[in-house]
């Protein structure tokens, strides 16, 4: 593996623990931007934050590391309705909109980083 790849495979691993992690310890924001349809989304929030920690160890090792990438694929497609719950809110409010309808054309590219390591 090249040192570029290698610095991109850390630089995301690090990315869905903090993600992960995120979830633990500001769960508020996490539950404000999910859709109102998710059904027990305390629990839902719980899921997807350990999901994001184990798959972004498991990005680390040669063994673990097309799974999680696939792993993350499907969180990524899994959770972008709540991207657009988020964006849809924000124009309501009329605050960050430009933020929140540019997350929307990043989760392609994450989708594309995490592909790289299929």
């Amino acid at each position: 593996m090249t040192t570029p790849h290698l610095f991109s495979l850390v630089l995301m691993a690090i990315t869905y623990i903090a993600a992960g992690i995120a979830h633990f310890r500001i769960p508020k924001f996490f539950l404000s931007i999910m859709p109102k349809w998710v059904p027990m989304p305390e629990v839902v929030n719980k899921i997807v934050g350990a999901g994001e920690i184990l798959l972004g160890i498991a990005l680390l090792f040669p063994l673990t590391r097309s799974y999680a990438a696939i792993g993350i694929i499907l969180l990524l497609i899994a959770v972008f309705p709540a991207n657009v719950y988020h964006f849809q809110k924000s124009l309501q409010k009329n605050k960050m909109v430009w933020q929140t309808a540019l997350r929307l054309p990043i989760q392609l590219l994450l989708i594309y980083w995490a592909y790289s390591f299929v």
